[in-house]
This record gives C-alpha cells, sequence and structure tokens, in this order.
C-alpha cells in the first residue's frame, strides 16, 4: 500500500509535538510557580568605625640612624653626623667613613664633636579618626529553602581607604651624649656650608679621624617640650567568605545572618617628625601585610521588585593587627574590634 506524503507527515508529527508540548507546559509551570533567584550581586558604600594606629618608639636617639644616610647608605648614628668603619677595618685605629654637618660648631680643637639625644619619654601615641570610608561588592547564592528561610554561601571584596594624621605635644628630660673623636694635629678637616655636610664613603680615601672616642661629656635638660607630629595612610583590600542565612519577614522584607573568614591586604606608608627646641629629626618608609581573621554581620533587606532590593547592614569584623615599622618608629594598626556600616543596592538573578 502507497502511503501519502500527508499520511507521512502526519506520522512524525506526534513526536516532535509531545516533546515542545513538554517543554512549554515546563516553561509555564516554572513561570506560575515564580522561583526564588539563585544569585545576588550587592553594591555597597562602605563606612568603618574603630580602627586606630598606635606609633611607639619616640625616643629621639631612633631618629638619625633611621632617617639619614651615608654615600653607601648606612644609618648615620649621630644626630649631627656619623663614624663608622671603612673599607680597611678602622687600620690604624683611624677610620675616612666619617661625616659631619657643621664645621664651625663641631671642630673643637683638635677633636671633632659628634652627639646624639634620647628622649626620656618613649610611650606610645595613638591615632584614630573615625569614620573610614570604602566600598564593597558581594556576591550571594542561593542553595536550599527550608520554609521562610533561604540558606546560601557568600563572598566579598572590599576596600577601605585609611587615613590617619595627628600632632602631640609633651614635655620630657633630654638626654644628649657628646663624643669627641681626634685628628693628627696640624691638618685641616674637610669644612662645611650651610646646609652642606661632609660626607665621607666606606671605600675612601679621605681624611681620617679617630675611630674611637677621646672623650665623652653627658647633659640632661629636664622639661623639653617636644612635638610629635605623626601621618599614616594605607589601601586595605579586604575579602569575606562565609555561609548565610537570611528569613522572610513578610514578601518585601528580608532579614539575614552571615559569618565567616577574612583576609585583608594592607598596603601602607608612613612618616613622623620630632621637635625638640631647635633639632628636628624625621623618618618615614612603607610596608605591604597580610591579614586574616574573621567577620559576622546581619542585613535588613527591601525587595523593591523581583529582582532589585535595597540592603543596610552592619559587620563586626575581627583581622589581625598590622605590625609596621617606618623609619625607627613601630606602628600598631589595629583591626580586632572595627565595625563597618553598608547601606547598597542588590541585583538578583
Amino acid at each position: 500500500m502507497t502511503v501519502s506524503p500527508k499520511t507521512q507527515s502526519f506520522g512524525v508529527q506526534p513526536v516532535g509535538c509531545s516533546w515542545l508540548a513538554a517543554f512549554a507546559a515546563s516553561l509555564l509551570v516554572s513561570g506560575a510557580r515564580g522561583e526564588q533567584p539563585m544569585n545576588r550581586l550587592t553594591l555597597s558604600p562602605r563606612v568603618g568605625f574603630n580602627v586606630s594606629a598606635k606609633f611607639s618608639g619616640v625616643s629621639l636617639s631612633s631618629a638619625p640612624a633611621s632617617s639619614r644616610a651615608t654615600p653607601d647608605g648606612n644609618a648615620y648614628n649621630y644626630d649631627d653626623g656619623y663614624v663608622l668603619t671603612d673599607i680597611s677595618g678602622n687600620f690604624g685605629g683611624q677610620t675616612w667613613n666619617w661625616g659631619y654637618d657643621n664645621s664651625a660648631s663641631q671642630i673643637s680643637g683638635n677633636t671633632i664633636l659628634f652627639s646624639r639625644s634620647t628622649a626620656a619619654d618613649s610611650s606610645s601615641r595613638e591615632l584614630d579618626d573615625d569614620p573610614l570610608y570604602g566600598g564593597e561588592l558581594t556576591y550571594s547564592r542561593l542553595l536550599a529553602v527550608k520554609g521562610r528561610t533561604g540558606f546560601g554561601l557568600e563572598v566579598a571584596a572590599n576596600f577601605l581607604d585609611i587615613s590617619f594624621d595627628g600632632t602631640q605635644t609633651f614635655t620630657s628630660d633630654v638626654t644628649r651624649v657628646t663624643d669627641a673623636y681626634a685628628f693628627t694635629p696640624g691638618t685641616t678637616p674637610p669644612g662645611t656650608t650651610p646646609g652642606s655636610g661632609y660626607q665621607g664613603s666606606f671605600s675612601g680615601p679621605g681624611f681620617v679621624i679617630g675611630a674611637t672616642p677621646v672623650n665623652s661629656t653627658t647633659t640632661v635638660t629636664p622639661g623639653v617640650l617636644l612635638t610629635d607630629r605623626q601621618r599614616y595612610e594605607a589601601n586595605l583590600w579586604g575579602f569575606r567568605l562565609g555561609p548565610y542565612a537570611e528569613f522572610a519577614l513578610s514578601k518585601r522584607w528580608h532579614l539575614g545572618f552571615s559569618a565567616g573568614l577574612a583576609l585583608g591586604l594592607l598596603d601602607s606608608e608612613g612618616s613622623w617628625s620630632q621637635t625638640a627646641g631647635t633639632s628636628t629629626t624625621r623618618g618615614d618608609g612603607d610596608e605591604f601585610n597580610v591579614l586574616w581573621g574573621y567577620y559576622a554581620g546581619s542585613t535588613l533587606s527591601w525587595k523593591m521588585s523581583e529582582r532589585w532590593s535595597l540592603q543596610a547592614g552592619a559587620q563586626f569584623q575581627g583581622l589581625s593587627d598590622g605590625d609596621q615599622s617606618f623609619g625607627g618608629r613601630n606602628v600598631d594598626v589595629e583591626f580586632g574590634e572595627s565595625i563597618f556600616v553598608t547601606l547598597g543596592l542588590g541585583y538578583s538573578f
């Protein structure tokens, strides 16, 4: 029997139609159920509180060695110069690896005078400047729903701009030690001009002086007024990862809780100066630290539509402190009890 083309077409049609009908039905059912979006991105301004930087090591004696360097890159060991070992190992008890600031005031007879000062006060100075501003981007993935509560995982990246500066004044007893180094009688040390001292080098050659002091004197000045200035600036790049739970208070209002691990990348620089009378010493530097810790937070969100929502949140974050050093001063940046407030816009998909 010959089957007409019309009958052939009719014979294969039910299989194709049933597949298309099933697919269309699944779409209709999915749309009818109004399934909750599984993903959400939230962009939020972020304000930080309870972050501080504590400067310690206020002693004046550390400043010259930290903030001034010889032509070979070695640190000064006096306020007004240096006397160090030369390439010969100070053969014959003499060295040409020395330098000073002022020939008029530091040459005394056949000796050159070098001084260093130490403040009796070495307490720490704390800086804080709440609030601090930054931002955060959070990705949330819904994993399960039980009743009116959703459970999922969130990961976030954030940024915080940290800037502290301050000036403190205090009084302290200042001890000044002056060491005298001899040079050969009948010779004349290199002279200096205002603002330009003399600097010898490790390799030399140069004018030689004795490598050890021939005399030392100590004077103590009580109640010297010290002015201490500190500046600290840093970028803190942070990351968070942890589970969350979100409870539907109503159709539009949701309350969420989250906790987990936190990581911070601290890129910072600091500087300081200290003035005692007419003498000023200073130092600076930069450092990078990796900080580990935890966080716990809560959010309250309001659904403006099926996709868009507003979120207000608060986080408690405990990161390890940043222990850093800038030009002879230690700086302890404290993140152990920091609090962050966010207000963001979320998009669900």
